[in-house]
């Protein structure tokens, strides 16, 4: 089976560019009430996945700054607990799922290395369920 056929594309989530501050990704954070998001460049290629998780370690480790002090943060500079790796579009359903068991997406990327959406680990395991 193709992976495709699970893919959320890009156009239907949220993500960060690169480029953000960390307030910036902390607002959407809290107006989306997302716990993790994918960051991409410029050129749309897939750079990293943040989650709450990371920003709250770095904000509680670098508490001399405040709120406004983090708009000249970019978010690139926040360390990242977990390497949620993308995968490509040519790949085949078992690295996939071995993908999914870690990771709660796992993030797609076409041939050229551009950022085309996700794949939930939920929708893997709705498929399985609906197949039975």
């Amino acid at each position: 089976m193709n992976i495709l056929f699970f893919l959320t594309p890009k156009s239907m989530i949220k993500c960060v560019e690169s480029t953000y501050s960390i307030r910036q990704v902390l607002e959407i954070f809290e107006h989306y009430r997302f716990s993790i998001i994918p960051v991409i460049d410029e050129k749309g290629k897939y750079v990293k996945t943040i989650s709450e998780g990371d920003l709250l370690y770095y904000l509680k480790n670098n508490l001399k700054f405040n709120i406004t002090q983090y708009e000249q943060i970019n978010i690139m500079d926040v360390p990242t607990y977990r390497n949620y790796e993308a995968i490509s579009v040519l790949e085949d359903m078992d690295k996939l799922v071995l993908k999914a068991l870690d990771q709660n997406f796992v993030p797609v990327i076409d041939d050229l290395g551009s950022f085309v959406g996700i794949i939930t680990r939920k929708s893997l395991i709705k498929y399985l369920v609906e197949r039975k």
